[in-house]
């Protein structure tokens, strides 16, 4: 279900069996989540929610059935390098940085033959540095910061390359509640002020009610697909990194 946005994400009879086909970790998935929409997708571990979101992000490949990710066709291999680099960014609970390098330089990693300068990559990531916080620890290295800090240099290098799709897996899953919501917020003002569609898996309440709309998973299927009684929040300025 979706609120008649322009459908970014479509998923259509998506199967993806382990175990040389035992384990069906997705059974017949259909969805399609719109352009600008703060997506949610819960259910008990081993329901299938990270698989899904590895197929959306072209980490792996389905079985059967169909998946188009900003207007990508993800069966066809010819484009995936482009779609990876430039259409999604990716936030997981391990921050996968890279703790021989600057958070500045981290940043950076995604911008590698993108065309940039050495002088553009470096701005760039100030830039988006600034936009989550975390300017002052640019010359720091990931060892020396705090949890949060590091998911905040995750989700600016995430933004490298201006996606707009933005996937996020159990992204507060270590976090203490205080510095869960300073996540959360940075994910939700990217939905409100530049327009990024932002699918999250999560376990925690607390993370789904952040969202506008809850997809909830059981044994590989979607049990349940709503929208989240939230009041209006007003369009913030933008603040386009």
């Amino acid at each position: 279900m979706n609120d008649g946005r322009d459908v970014v994400i479509r998923c259509r009879g998506v199967v993806k069996a382990f175990e040389n086909g035992r384990l069906r970790a997705l059974d017949g998935v259909d969805l399609d989540i719109g352009a600008g929409e703060f997506v949610a997708i819960m259910g008990p571990s081993g329901c299938g929610k990270s698989t899904l979101l590895n197929l959306i992000s072209a980490l792996d490949q389905p079985d059967d059935g169909e998946i188009e990710v900003a207007g990508h066709d993800l069966r066809s291999h010819r484009h995936l390098n482009h779609f990876r680099a430039r259409d999604i960014g990716l936030v997981f609970q391990l921050d996968n940085l890279l703790p021989g390098l600057t958070v500045r330089e981290n940043v950076e990693v995604p911008m590698y033959g993108q065309g940039l300068s050495a002088r553009q990559r470096h701005a760039r990531a100030m830039q988006l540095l600034s936009f989550v916080g975390i300017e002052d620890r640019a010359a720091a290295r990931p060892p020396e910061l705090s949890g949060g800090e590091r998911q905040r240099v995750a989700i600016a290098r995430a933004l490298a390359n201006g996606p707009g799709v933005i996937l996020a897996d159990e992204p507060t899953g270590r976090l203490d509640s205080a510095t869960s919501g300073k996540v959360l917020d940075l994910l939700e003002s990217l939905r409100r002020n530049q327009g990024a569609t932002v699918v999250v898996v999560t376990h925690d309440p607390a993370v789904a009610a952040r969202a506008d709309r809850v997809i909830r998973m059981l044994d590989g299927r979607v049990v349940e697909d709503g929208s989240n009684p939230r009041p209006a929040v007003p369009a913030a300025p933008d603040a386009r990194p």
